[in-house]
């Protein structure tokens, strides 16, 4: 996908995040043939992994979602007024006292311990209505949801009127970790003292685990914008592109010094581009003496220390004639979220839902 200049603030922008929203369609689509016998929703959650749930959520409901996952309840209420038909479950259910505002925009709670299961009856109760919810339940992971012991008392859980019981793999990006099997059989156990609620184990990673662990919905988050949670996923399509325009081109002498810290040394004459991206936009600090930047298959690489709003990258390999104002790729063809995400010591889930808000950005629907 190539940035072009549509408009003069595209024209003045130093750097341009493009977002293939057909790239989201067709990703929505290969996951939800591997759970053909499931259900498949959609998280958009940080606001569809940081690139925009107002731009992506028509378009993965178009492709035939009509469940939603978010984390929060402010995130929900905006996603109510995008999709006002869609059901939408709210993964960390509500703080307390806030039910009323849960039940007033038609928000469906994912239930993760005895205090929000209490709350929530006691709103049914007073509107004299059971409005949906799910429960979470906590088969390992320590992090959300409902343990054993609190499961004991049936009685508790009477009245709900329940849309889904659910749980989270911790392991499912290292498909031969015994821990995914072992969750599996708990979240069985726990699952089965509410007969007949749809259930839901797999997120991304696990979706690709393959259909023992599918059950009735599948949940896609990260891999719908291109993150391929292990190596077997790559068929999924890239999603994002970020370019960035040259502020400035120099020739340091053997002997200088580039950056804070002054932490590289020109070891002979070399050129230097400037480029207006920097921490503030989401591109690491440890990307320092690792990460690089593309023109076309050639590898430009970031040198000096990551500043707050630039960087610098080293031109030796790179055409003479490039000049201030043209354009060197640092998501794209070269070098996916995944590529450079391993260069900076981290996951692909942080470098997207890092990507700073001053990039211009370009929405394509069709590349």
């Amino acid at each position: 996908m190539q940035t072009v200049f549509q408009d003069a603030a595209s024209a003045r922008a130093g750097a341009w995040l493009g977002v293939s929203l057909r790239a989201i369609a067709e990703n929505y689509n290969l996951v939800a043939a591997l759970g053909a016998d499931a259900e498949c929703a959609a998280v958009v959650k940080a606001d569809a992994y940081g690139l925009g749930a107002d731009r992506v959520a028509p378009v993965l409901a178009a492709r035939g979602a009509g469940t939603f996952f978010v984390a929060h309840l402010d995130e929900g209420i905006a996603l109510r007024g995008i999709l006002p038909e869609v059901r939408i479950f709210v993964l960390h259910g509500f703080m307390p006292g806030c039910e009323g505002s849960m039940q007033a925009h038609g928000l469906i709670p994912v239930l993760n311990d005895l205090e929000q299961v209490r709350s929530w009856q006691r709103l049914c109760g007073e509107k004299g209505c059971a409005f949906p919810a799910a429960l979470q339940f906590d088969t390992g992971m320590s992090r959300f949801g409902l343990s054993d012991q609190d499961l004991e008392d049936r009685s508790v859980f009477e009245g709900l009127n329940l849309q889904l019981v659910m749980s989270h793999l911790a392991c499912a990006d290292t498909p031969d970790n015994p821990a995914n099997a072992m969750q599996r059989e708990r979240f069985v156990e726990m699952a089965a003292g509410f007969p007949g609620v749809p259930r839901s184990l797999a997120a991304s990673s696990g979706i690709f685990l393959g259909p023992d662990y599918h059950f009735e919905l599948i949940r896609p988050g990260a891999a719908l914008y291109g993150i391929a949670p292990f190596e077997g996923s790559r068929t999924l399509k890239p999603v994002v592109s970020l370019d960035a325009r040259i502020v400035q081109i120099r020739t340091v002498q053997a002997g200088d010094r580039v950056g804070y810290g002054l932490g590289w040394t020109a070891t002979k004459p070399t050129r230097i581009a400037t480029l207006g991206l920097g921490y503030a936009d989401g591109f690491f600090r440890a990307q320092a003496g690792r990460g690089a930047v593309w023109y076309g298959q050639t590898r430009l690489p970031v040198i000096g220390r990551v500043s707050m709003d630039s960087i610098s990258v080293d031109l030796t390999d790179a055409p003479a004639g490039l000049k201030a104002g043209d354009v060197l790729s640092v998501l794209g063809p070269a070098q996916d979220v995944d590529a450079l995400a391993r260069s900076a010591g981290t996951i692909g889930y942080e470098v997207l839902t890092a990507l700073g808000s001053r990039f211009h950005r370009v929405y394509v629907s069709d590349d």
